[in-house]
């Protein structure tokens, strides 16, 4: 039987590789990468060498029938992302469950996510959360965030530099400008920054300091309504 391996890359610094996806990749029979050039780089830095093909989301569906053939007969397949742990708002959850329905083994190792390091500095609850990823763009926006609106763990949404404070403003109409939140970006690598405080307050950090890198947006939950006390009038 062969086995899958889903193996996290680094978000930003290389040193953030663990020395375990290093050996699975040297070991691999094919590495499974997103895009063959951005892996290319990671590839040559550790001195990889093994055969390696494109899979993504716009080809996914064609190719997994032939990784599952690969893994039947036997060989070891790494499948990576541009950045991060496959699977997470990226491609890998197809080919993970096509393994696992041909009765093939299917293991993740632990490493680098963009979202875990956002969450845990940003100062809000994370004891429980939910991760939301990227919104809809358009179609169903609206009502995903209006599903949201009573949530009461901290939320966490990945978002572009191009539509980061469109996507502030959109909170501070559903939530209400005073809601906390943490921006995170280019997490990981040299200009790593945290932007903390009410939306207001990071809307109006944006407006002057123009968004650059990919972001981690964590917004507190909603506290929980205080209920009215009664008071029960005593007849004479």
């Amino acid at each position: 039987m062969g086995m899958l391996f889903v193996v996290p890359t680094p978000v930003g610094n290389m040193e953030d590789m663990t020395m375990r996806a290093v050996r699975v990749l040297k070991e691999a029979d094919l590495i499974l990468a997103e895009d063959t050039r951005t892996s290319s780089v990671l590839l040559k830095h550790f001195d990889i060498k093994n055969h390696l093909l494109s899979h993504h989301k716009f080809n996914e569906h064609g190719t997994s029938a032939a990784v599952v053939d690969r893994l039947r007969a036997g060989q070891t397949v790494a499948l990576i992302s541009d950045a991060g742990t496959p699977g997470i708002s990226d491609p890998g959850f197809f080919l993970v469950r096509e393994a696992i329905r041909a009765g093939q083994e299917v293991q993740c190792l632990p490493g680098a996510t963009a979202f875990v390091p956002a969450l845990v500095s940003s100062g809000l609850p994370c004891d429980r959360f939910c991760f939301e990823g990227f919104l809809p763009q358009k179609k169903g926006r609206q009502t995903r965030l209006e599903s949201l609106k009573d949530e009461s763990r901290t939320m966490v949404f990945y978002e572009s530099p191009y539509r980061v404070i469109k996507t502030l403003q959109q909170f501070a109409e559903v939530f209400g400008e005073d809601r906390q939140v943490s921006c995170c970006r280019e997490i990981s690598k040299i200009h790593e920054e945290s932007v903390r405080g009410t939306l207001a307050e990071v809307i109006a950090h944006f407006k002057e300091t123009e968004p650059r890198g990919e972001f981690v947006i964590v917004l507190a939950g909603s506290e929980p309504k205080k209920e009215k006390k009664q008071h029960n009038k005593e007849t004479v």
